[in-house]
């Protein structure tokens, strides 16, 4: 029996996912051998010597010691795609509501309240201070066209904006189902140049965090609205709060609240509901608990954060799985270890990620202590056989 820990509520529609005559799944198991976790803080969880992966059901992974995992040999994956829809629908909630000035017009009409018939009055008389534009025939540039910013690029589109699109990592698959009237920009300059809404979807890494700053704002046209539904790290509070005040933003819609932010003007702050849909809880925590299985099962890794893609279908009745450093003469070592016990190799697969890589091998037989001998490898991380 393979034992999955949860670090939260998982949906059954992931759990009714795991063969109860292969599994067992709660939050008290002992030695996991995988584990599902939503929002879960893991960074100080010290985890059992059994632990192969752990799933994430979302996208963020900031939860989870990544690169203390992958020291470890333990997988982490996270589900990419899985909540897109839920978060394309808020961003075009977002869309309206840095045009449209709606949640600021809500709070005024609250505090008609005890007016009686005078209600009406004050709120034709109040109105004009809401006055926006609407988003027919204006550019929209999305800054990031992962499964999210497609979906929001395609979405603008049929709203009748003209969008714009930039993403120097773009895949094949965003690439085909993006609109083909979509603007593809080279240049992160050309959007800031053109647009009169910008929309970020993407990772907030050492490189991009604080990237949207005083030096960005500089460059865009004046009155220009920003969505921040990807990370709040992402843009610089000091500069957009200075950039706000002088009327060069004339909106900041975010879906991550902080102390410097909530309560400016003109700042409508939401709490992180990007992906707060029943829809999506369910399909992030399906999508984990397949990633898991497979990889328990088969060795597959797909959606990894901190090693690289390598999947293959069985060709033979035992396969090998090796998590390594990403070194010369690694490779070598391996099937040279192999070959020194007479196993023979069917099919393998390898492939790197940064500083670790990921090597499957189909073998004809394998004998007790393989996983001994090949751990002697230096730059080894782990060694597990599917039988």
């Amino acid at each position: 029996m393979y034992n999955i820990k949860t670090y939260n509520k998982i949906s059954s529609v992931a759990t009714d996912e795991f063969d109860a005559k292969k599994y067992t799944i709660g939050d008290e198991v002992e030695a996991p051998v995988g584990a599902i976790v939503r929002s879960a803080a893991l960074h100080e969880v010290e985890f059992d010597k059994s632990l192969l992966a752990i799933a994430r059901a979302g996208a963020g992974v900031n939860n989870i010691p990544v690169d203390r995992c992958a020291e470890e040999g333990i997988v982490v994956f996270n589900t990419p795609g899985a909540n897109a829809n839920a978060v394309k629908e808020l961003v075009i909630a977002g869309l309206m509501l840095s045009s449209r000035k709606i949640a600021a017009a809500i709070d005024w009409a609250k505090t008609l309240k005890g007016n009686g018939d005078q209600v009406g009055k004050m709120v034709e008389k109040g109105k004009g201070n809401f006055v926006g534009p609407e988003v027919l025939g204006k550019t929209l540039g999305v800054v990031g066209l992962g499964a999210i910013g497609v979906l929001v690029a395609n979405a603008a589109e049929k709203l009748g904006m003209k969008v714009y699109g930039y993403d120097p990592y773009l895949s094949i698959k965003n690439a085909w189902n993006l609109s083909s009237t979509v603007k593809y920009c080279d240049d992160l300059a050309e959007i800031y140049a053109n647009c009169d809404y910008i929309s970020l979807h993407i990772p907030c890494t050492k490189d991009t965090k604080g990237s949207v700053n005083k030096d960005a704002f500089a460059q865009m046209k004046d009155g220009v609205r920003i969505l921040n539904f990807a990370r709040g790290e992402l843009v610089n509070s000091d500069d957009m709060i200075e950039t706000l005040g002088s009327g060069k933003v004339a909106s900041y819609v975010v879906d991550f609240p902080s102390d410097e932010m909530i309560g400016v003007e003109n700042v409508t702050a939401i709490p992180h509901l990007g992906a707060s849909t029943p829809e999506s809880e369910d399909n992030c925590a399906y999508m984990a608990a397949h990633e898991l299985i497979d990889y328990i099962e088969n060795g597959n890794v797909v959606n990894s954060v901190n090693f690289p893609a390598v999947s293959m279908p069985r060709t033979s009745d035992a396969r090998v799985c090796v998590l390594h450093k990403n070194i010369p003469g690694i490779i070598s070592a391996i099937t040279t270890a192999l070959a020194e016990q007479n196993i023979n190799v069917h099919n393998m697969q390898n492939a790197s990620r940064g500083d670790y890589a990921y090597s499957l091998l189909d073998v004809e037989t394998v004998f007790d202590g393989i996983e001994e001998k090949l751990m002697a490898v230096e730059g080894i991380i782990r060694v597990r056989v599917i039988k």
